[in-house]
């Protein structure tokens, strides 16, 4: 059986405790995993100035192009994968057999994250608005205006805790290798295939082993990444963004409330926007915190719910393996059921209606995982607790609201398509704080421009801006 080991600095580490990932509909065992203690964690982060170290010894220069490099290994070719190999259709199945991804999603996915590691020169160039990648491996350089410039790595690596839910994530830890920080991640437990092929990749490509670190494990696990590291990144719900607000150690990324409001001057036209919104509810299975949960107008709000159900009600769940699958398992059953017990109280509630009740089941139990079929509902006010939910399947409510009062109601959005050609409106949506990415005209909330931040910068998270002056020291003789 395939074994894949820890990773503590470069260096494989077996563990007497192990764990086995497991088909999510027949339980067959796929792969045995090491499991590493928050103490062994703990132990290695004091080494962590090393990643860092073997980095700076290859120029940014090299490490794009090592990038470059593992972008064609990750998405083509057979790797060393632990104790074996494993060859690009070994993954797209192993990936979807343990998270219960359709096999197209998991082949999407693994292209969306070979993308944005083979155009890192270009995202980096934007990122940084120009910036001499060397005034970072430096630490301080001339800018062209005649005035040094100074940017601090403020860690060694980042650390990284992430989820088991969409391998499109793993794009945003993809850029510290070639700003020269190391990594520290805990691979989710039904999702470790990602990280794995990724650092196996780079590995391959080029980069020094000893630059990663790969600590799959339980909670005391990341507990002690996330403690350890300067710099963390983590992935989990609202109220695990909620525990780190503030902390400027942690990047939290959580539910996205990803919305699409339309103003009043196209409203009358909505049908031409339909496709924009079945895409935004319904790519990758929903489970994106880009995917659209919230349509929200101030009127034809019905006729648009009904529309969006009879075009997303109908899916049904088809076999992993099937090309045109659009609907993902939900691994643990428990989360299925809870979550559609969720979903049953909010539609108890006055002015909420379900308008793909019509189209059958919603909640499709088998013997080891379980389905949530699309759901469309329609709010008759941002006062329904619904209008400011997120769930992990196919589900949209949408909202009556006037256009005054939307920006004022619509709360934490990640991504925000306004449809509209109301330049107060386009100008007002600008100034909105609650919207981190927004979208002006008919762009699906999940289509995302690499060449711009996706919940805050990552230089700005890993590098501070400090001043910084010389002057030469006259050394009397």
């Amino acid at each position: 059986m395939l074994h894949l080991p820890a990773l503590r600095w470069g260096k494989p580490y077996e563990s007497l405790e192990k764990q086995h990932v497991v088909h999510f509909d027949t339980g067959e065992p796929i792969a045995e995993v090491s499991q590493i203690g928050g103490g062994i964690v703990q132990r290695d982060m004091r080494s962590a100035g090393k990643a860092r170290d073997a980095l700076l010894d290859f120029s940014t220069d090299d490490l794009l192009e090592m990038c470059g490099k593992a972008a064609r290994l990750f998405e083509s070719e057979t790797i060393p994968m632990g104790n074996g190999t494993q060859s690009v259709d070994e993954f797209i199945h192993q990936q979807s057999a343990s998270t219960g991804l359709p096999e197209h999603m998991c082949r999407s996915n693994m292209a969306k994250n070979a993308f944005v590691l083979s155009n890192m020169p270009q995202i980096l160039d934007c990122l940084t608005r120009g910036l001499d990648l060397a005034i970072l491996s430096r630490g301080f350089g001339e800018e062209g205006r005649g005035v040094t410039v100074s940017f601090q790595s403020q860690t060694p690596i980042l650390g990284a805790v992430l989820p088991n839910n969409s391998p499109g994530v793993h794009t945003l830890w993809l850029p510290a290798i070639p700003l020269q920080v190391g990594l520290a991640l805990k691979p989710g437990s039904q999702e470790p295939w990602t990280p794995y092929r990724m650092v196996s990749a780079f590995i391959e490509a080029g980069v020094p082993a000893q630059a990663f670190g790969l600590y799959p494990g339980g909670h005391d696990a990341g507990g002690a990444i996330m403690s350890a590291s300067p710099r963390s990144m983590i992935f989990g719900s609202a109220q695990t963004v909620q525990q780190h607000a503030g902390n400027p150690r942690v990047q939290a990324h959580g539910p996205g409330f990803s919305k699409i409001l339309i103003g009043d001057d196209v409203v009358d036209q909505w049908p031409q926007f339909l496709d924009i919104m079945v895409e935004s509810v319904l790519s990758n299975s929903g489970r994106s915190c880009i995917n659209c949960s919230g349509i929200w107008a101030s009127r034809h709000t019905r006729e648009i719910a009904a529309a969006l159900a009879e075009q997303i009600g109908p899916v049904d769940v088809t076999s992993p393996t099937d090309p045109e699958a659009k609907l993902a398992a939900f691994t643990v059953p428990a989360m299925a059921t809870g979550t559609y017990a969720m979903v049953q109280q909010d539609l108890s509630e006055t002015g909420v209606t379900d308008y793909t009740q019509q189209y059958g089941e919603k909640l499709i139990e088998k013997d080891r995982c379980a389905y949530l079929r699309p759901m469309v509902v329609h709010a008759d006010s941002p006062d329904r607790a619904v209008a400011a939910k997120e769930y992990m399947f196919p589900f949209v409510s949408v909202v009556e609201c006037p256009q005054a009062e939307m920006l004022k109601r619509i709360g934490p959005t990640l991504v925000g398509t306004v449809l509209t050609q109301d330049e107060k409106l386009v100008q007002a949506a600008s100034g909105c704080v609650d919207i981190d990415r927004l979208n002006i005209g008919p762009i699906a909330t999940n289509r995302l421009n690499w060449l711009q931040p996706h919940e805050g910068n990552i230089i700005e998270f890993l590098f501070r801006n400090r001043a910084y002056q010389t002057a030469p020291i006259a050394i009397a003789v």
